[in-house]
């Protein structure tokens, strides 16, 4: 028998995969790039859209409510003809973080703005600034029917300040902010300002308290509407003060009978006789309240009257008053002021 030979072999190997065809990476390298240059080219564009897209043809007054977010803000937007529509809106307001900084409020926004500009505006919190303009020489029942009046206001003014207590000017404010909040700050700027000017005040005044002042003021505000005259008609009334003699001022007599709202007719002999703690023909001194909220002159001439010997004054026919140091003069004025009442009457 024949010897049996091993047979030759070496031992037994994993044959190595066969390498990716080079076909297969240039496409997906090509695939890749195609998708990082649409990417860049969308983001691109979005960017042009967010930067220079031109926004409304005219300028337009939008509000976003409180509360609203930042989707509500874009619907707003939207159904104004601000924006065209809201995902370029949301995804730009993402990015830059804006909608977390986003303000409720009334905002004018110009023609042509980008929703760059927009998102700018809606961070900035520069509301439409509005303006609620209180005339002197209201009363505070007046100011406060004003106030309720006033539709871009929100809530309750509250009970009636007292009177005297509310200085006339304008006001700034924003839609939806507080009656009450205006009527604080009116408050605050009459108190502010009285005593500002108190301690400037002329020395030797018959004035003992700044109340006094506010009361005096606000009769020298219901006597003329010429600016001119109030430092006059003030060193009349300080005048009578120091003299112990009544300021007799009609306006105070209306008070008394209206508080506050006008009369709408002469006042009667009756009433010039009449017993109220505001009648001055009858009652020495001043009377226990402002009859009105005073202006800034109105309170600068009390506090710092013109210097005069006048005790009297009555109107002159022109929309001013004639003054006068005596009884006798004060007569031939008054006869004068009634001569051109039969005049204007019989015409």
């Amino acid at each position: 028998m024949a010897d049996e030979q091993p047979t030759a072999a070496g031992p037994t190997q994993t044959p190595p995969d066969p390498p990716r065809p080079r076909r297969l990476r240039r496409w997906l390298a090509a695939f890749f790039l195609l998708l990082v240059v649409a990417v860049a080219g969308i983001g691109a564009y979005g960017l042009w859209m967010v930067q220079s897209a031109k926004g409304p043809a005219s300028e337009i007054t939008v509000v976003i409510p409180k509360g609203a977010g930042v989707r509500g803000a874009a619907a707003v937007l939207r159904d104004a003809g601000v924006i065209d529509g809201t995902t370029l809106f949301l995804v730009a307001s993402k990015i830059t973080g804006a909608d977390r900084k986003l303000r409720a409020g009334e905002y004018r926004v110009p023609a042509s703005s980008t929703i760059r500009d927009v998102l700018d505006l809606l961070r900035s919190g520069k509301t439409v600034v509005r303006r609620f303009t209180v005339a002197e020489g209201l009363s505070v029942r007046q100011v406060d029917a004003l106030i309720r009046a006033e539709p871009a206001l929100d809530g309750d003014p509250g009970p009636l300040p007292p009177e005297g207590s509310l200085l006339p000017e304008t006001y700034h404010f924003s839609l939806g902010d507080s009656r009450a909040g205006i009527v604080a700050r009116m408050r605050a700027a009459m108190d502010r300002n009285l005593a500002a000017l108190w301690e400037k005040r002329a020395p030797n005044l018959p004035l003992q308290t700044p109340e006094q002042a506010l009361i005096l003021a606000s009769i020298v505000e219901k006597e003329t509407g010429v600016p001119a005259e109030r430092p006059r008609i003030a060193g009349v009334f300080v005048n009578r003060l120091r003299a112990g003699m009544p300021l007799q001022s009609d306006p105070t007599i209306v008070y008394g009978i209206r508080g506050g709202e006008k009369l709408g007719r002469p006042i009667r002999l009756s009433e010039i006789q009449g017993d109220t703690p505001y009648n001055t023909y009858r009652i020495p001194g001043l009377p226990p309240t402002p009859i009105a909220n005073p202006g800034l002159e109105s309170l600068k001439a009390v506090l710092n009257p013109m210097e005069t010997d006048d005790l009297y004054f009555v109107a002159d026919g022109t929309g001013g008053h004639a003054f006068a140091e005596s009884y006798a003069e004060h007569q031939h004025n008054v006869q004068n002021w009634r001569a051109l009442e039969r005049r204007d009457a019989s015409q």
